[in-house]
């Protein structure tokens, strides 16, 4: 999971429900820096076990490079209701779905961004409709299911939470995982990273993490039928990732005539790892597209 080194949104951005045709989504909202002409508005998802916080050190960056961003959390995640033991709410149409009425809430086109599962999940309501879009970008989100190794991970995942609370999960979690993958060291005065990454797990919907998990791991390779799609695409990734090989990647980005970004010294997730390179690349790759007719 992301670990963002703040769940608190950063100076000009706005936390509140946003309401959409399919019901109210918590969001992140972060307007264009004062003094600076608005080039365009993006849309940023989360990943698996994610929220809309870990985009918030990219917020400040884009707003000065004439961005507004708005980060959401998905159905089920964190702040944002959904069914606790229904899975079929959580099928990966129904969250393009979503996807496609915050476009229509926000007022689009807009630029679109998907990290890990966020990327399956914008890839979906791209194919579904592309129209209220001017690109998208594909953050640590590969061509198809996860790796075998992180498969496995998620197994142990979806097993444990068929027959333990969430609570008793979160504790297994943190006996499993090593030191450094469980503090985070730059934090805010008196914020205790783990508190709010517990908080962020309590509040998930256990059908969220069980259907969105399943999909990680039997996603299709669905790249062809993006190519076809007529938007701008941009792969970017960190140096390394454990989750979709770098190498796989590329031959995605090749396949989608996609704008590749390697972010040095990053890993799986570039937006808490190195956020103003992460916040520099997208920008100038949003610079560069075209900006839509009336």
């Amino acid at each position: 999971m992301s670990r963002p080194a703040s769940f608190v949104p950063p100076p000009g951005a706005r936390a509140y429900p946003l309401r959409t045709a399919r019901g109210e989504f918590a969001v992140v909202d972060a307007p264009v820096a004062v003094g600076v002409e608005p080039r365009g508005v993006a849309l940023l998802l989360p990943g698996f076990t994610g929220s809309k916080e870990d985009f918030n050190p990219l917020h400040v960056p884009l707003a000065e490079r004439g961005y507004r961003t708005v980060a959401v959390d998905g159905r089920g995640q964190f702040e944002s209701d959904g069914p606790v033991t229904d899975e079929s709410a959580y099928a990966q149409e129904e969250l393009a779905r979503d996807v496609l009425a915050l476009a229509e809430a926000i007022g689009g086109p807009v630029h679109l961004l998907g990290h890990s599962l966020g990327g399956q999940i914008t890839r979906a309501a791209v194919l579904l409709d592309h129209s209220p879009f001017r690109s998208l970008t594909l953050m640590s989100s590969g061509p198809a299911q996860i790796s075998t190794p992180q498969q496995e991970r998620v197994k142990l995942l979806r097993d444990a939470l068929a027959v333990l609370g969430m609570a008793e999960v979160w504790e297994a979690i943190q006996a499993m995982e090593p030191p450094e993958e469980t503090d985070t060291p730059a934090l805010d005065a008196g914020l205790d990273d783990r508190d709010d990454l517990r908080r962020r797990w309590m509040a998930t919907k256990p059908a969220q993490l069980l259907a969105t998990g399943r999909q990680l791991c039997t996603e299709p390779d669905r790249v062809a039928e993006l190519a076809a799609v007529p938007l701008p695409f941009h792969v970017l990734s960190g140096a390394r990732d454990d989750t979709w090989p770098v190498p796989l990647l590329d031959d995605m980005a090749v396949r989608l005539e996609a704008r590749r970004t390697v972010v040095e010294g990053a890993e799986h997730s570039p937006n808490t790892d190195r956020p103003l390179e992460t916040a520099r690349a997208l920008a100038a790759f949003w610079d560069d597209v075209p900006a839509r007719r009336p």
